[in-house]
């Protein structure tokens, strides 16, 4: 495959070779960030986890050279964080028994430039290879604008591609703003009870990130705990851990449908729960 980004790169834990990585990869997660799949998305790389039928692929669009730095990593130039960054994910698909790790090696100045269309066609290229059938990329209403923008231009490859090559299911994960907000209705709920020592394990392969301040690994397992116990108000926890994800695959079965107005009645709806509860209690 032709990327555009100099700094792309592609990891195959077994040595199997590209194509043979991508072809049997029935599921596969495109992110922002190095560390982005491993905290978003546990559920399908345990899935997949040492099964011979299911196979996880990670995607990772920017180049890490904007990270924040500090300890040992604060003198790092940027490119040496980049370079530390993307040793840390291929060391997670070794982890994770991943078919294939690609980082596509974009500033994130170009992945939030709405008129950039390189992205978008590496990605085409990435699917049209892979053929996933469930893809998981970051929601909609992050907070975080590389994650939103890299959500976009997902959505924009997957419409690029005919009907009958696009994958059945598009899933829009938790990181930098929870979806517990979303009505029970509207939630994916990701039951992470199990490999509780691999999902830390892979949480904590980024040392940069972790050393460097930003303590990762303990908010995102405390997140889905705390998830898990506050899902349900009248039940005992039915799992130990848990993350949530909006279904997104209304914008890639139906491409005339604006992502904006898929947020928006979201939120409505939210809101709508909200004062309605209101109004019958006070």
């Amino acid at each position: 495959m032709f990327f555009h980004a100099e700094a792309a790169d592609i990891f195959i834990p077994d040595g199997q070779g590209v194509e043979n990585a991508l072809a049997k990869t029935t599921h596969m997660a495109i992110t922002a960030h190095q560390d982005d799949i491993e905290m978003m998305a546990a559920q399908p790389i345990i899935e997949c986890f040492q099964r011979e039928d299911l196979w996880f692929s990670g995607v990772v669009i920017t180049d890490g050279r904007g990270t924040p730095r500090a300890g040992r990593y604060k003198d790092f130039a940027d490119e040496e964080m980049s370079a530390v960054r993307t040793q840390e994910q291929f060391k997670a698909a070794m982890i994770g028994k991943y078919a294939a790790q690609v980082v596509l090696g974009y500033p994130s100045a170009t992945i939030k430039n709405g008129m950039q269309k390189e992205p978008v066609e590496d990605l085409v290229q990435i699917l049209r290879m892979a053929k996933p059938q469930f893809v998981y990329t970051h929601n909609l209403a992050d907070k975080h604008d590389t994650h939103v923008a890299v959500a976009l231009k997902v959505i924009a490859a997957i419409r690029a591609l005919p009907s009958d090559e696009r994958p059945e299911k598009l899933y829009g994960c938790e990181v930098w703003r929870g979806l517990d907000w979303l009505l029970d209705d509207d939630q994916v709920k990701m039951d992470l009870s199990e490999h509780e020592d691999l999902q830390i394990a892979l949480l904590r392969v980024f040392d940069s990130q972790i050393a460097g301040g930003k303590c990762y690994d303990l908010a995102s397992m405390g997140r889905r705990r705390a998830n898990a116990t506050f899902s349900e108000a009248h039940s005992t926890d039915a799992s130990t851990g848990l993350s949530y994800a909006m279904d997104m695959s209304p914008l890639i079965m139906e491409p005339n449908q604006d992502p904006l107005d898929f947020v928006q009645s979201l939120l409505e709806r939210f809101a709508q729960d909200v004062t309605g509860r209101l109004k019958r209690l006070r």
